[in-house]
């Protein structure tokens, strides 16, 4: 059985390999949530998750014969980039597994750090069996990403830090997928502090701990669905389920919304990039699936390995929620000077197109006229109140589109 002085052996080994990651007081969120929100910034830790602190470990306790045959393991990016990361810096040969639609940037990132990649299976369930089955012809050592004490014991020394830092923290909030992060968080503060709160954050579509918990045992989820690709783990195993049941006090659920939006205040008023399942802790408390009023309360931001693309659209989405970008359609005659007067109308109240786009081709336009969609940037909800009314007395056919 995993103890705290497993946790405590790993601490020391990972000195030197990982970074000691900031425990930061935001000002901002702990206004907003009347509450001390600290965030421990995993996103900032090498390789850009939390997964080198248990991947280090694991292969650091490996026998001479079994770092002659090398590692495997399969992951959705960041475990990937953590054993590929940890096997470089010993010298050895590492075989990475992953889903077909694992973010390219997690793809290319695993290979720069000296991994071969082999992409297998729809999700992570699919990539492990694939990876188990090369691990066994093979006669290499695999990995696993959560089930095994040396990686839990590893990802637990990120408990030892918030303690370190925080002696008085109330609660801490925690992502999961398969579990080994909280499992290892919760072993380590409720052997140091007790009385603390020890918060599971799971997606929606991904709620596989949530109901194993809820059931007392262990339920597969039949299909997984979320952007958080980090936490998308259909089935938790034996060892975190039964850490999780011993230490963790409770489970909540965000949704694929929630998630963007606190990956996007964090990107705007913290100047932190963060990868969705590495928001989820923050969406929690954003979105008051729990609440610690005038607690010191710390999330844990596990990884910063975001899809550039989806990061697009999360900004986009959310500068749109702040209203600081506005879509709108116009349907207007088809004649010349007709888009003109529209930009006039912008450019006069400071409006920044940033896009344009006609359609003509469609019955909802009356024919002779032309539908324009405009995307400019505002500088918020009053500018957006006198273009609307300059609109309307011009008697320009628009809506707003959200």
């Amino acid at each position: 059985m995993l103890t705290f002085k497993d946790i405590q052996e790993a601490y020391e080994i990972l000195k030197p390999v990982v970074k000691r990651t900031p425990l930061e007081h935001s000002k901002t969120f702990s206004r907003i949530l009347k509450t001390n929100v600290y965030l421990k910034e995993e996103n900032l830790q090498t390789t850009g998750s939390f997964k080198i602190r248990g991947a280090y470990n694991k292969i650091y306790h490996l026998t001479k014969q079994e770092r002659k045959h090398g590692v495997v393991c399969a992951s959705a990016g960041n475990h990937a980039q953590g054993v590929a990361y940890a096997s470089t810096l010993m010298g050895l040969k590492s075989t990475v597994y992953m889903p077909i639609y694992t973010s390219p940037t997690k793809i290319i990132a695993t290979k720069s750090y000296g991994a071969t990649v082999v992409l297998d299976g729809i999700t992570y369930d699919d990539a492990y069996n694939a990876a188990k089955k090369y691990t066994e012809e093979n006669k290499m050592t695999f990995v696993h990403a959560f089930n095994d004490d040396f990686v839990i014991a590893g990802q637990g020394t990120i408990g030892i830090e918030i303690f370190n830092a925080l002696p008085q923290v109330d609660a801490v909030l925690v992502p999961i997928g398969g579990g080994g992060l909280i499992s290892g968080i919760a072993l380590a503060l409720k052997t140091l502090k007790p009385n603390v709160k020890i918060i599971g954050v799971e997606a929606e579509g991904a709620q596989s701990m949530k109901l194993s918990l809820e059931q007392n045992k262990i339920i597969p989820l039949k299909s997984i669905m979320t952007i958080a690709d980090g936490i998308a783990v259909k089935t938790p195993k034996e060892l975190t389920f039964s850490l999780a049941q011993l230490y963790v006090d409770k489970v909540v659920t965000v949704n694929d919304e929630e998630i963007a939006n606190a990956l996007y205040l964090l990107l705007q008023r913290a100047k932190l990039v963060v990868e969705p399942a590495g928001a989820v802790a923050l969406a929690a408390l954003l979105s008051k699936k729990i609440s610690f009023p005038k607690k010191n309360v710390a999330a844990v931001l596990s990884g910063g390995n975001v899809n550039l693309s989806l990061l697009t659209q999360i900004i986009e989405r959310g500068m749109m929620r702040s209203k600081l970008l506005v879509k709108v359609s116009i349907i207007t005659l088809d004649k010349p000077k007709a888009l003109k007067d529209i930009l006039t109308i912008l450019a006069n109240l400071g409006a920044n197109v940033q896009s344009i786009a006609h359609d003509r081709c469609t019955t909802t336009v009356p024919v002779g006229c032309v539908k324009i969609v405009i995307t400019f940037q505002t500088m918020g909800k009053e500018q957006i109140e006198m273009i609307k009314q300059e609109f309307d007395r011009k008697k320009v056919n628009y809506h707003i589109l959200s």
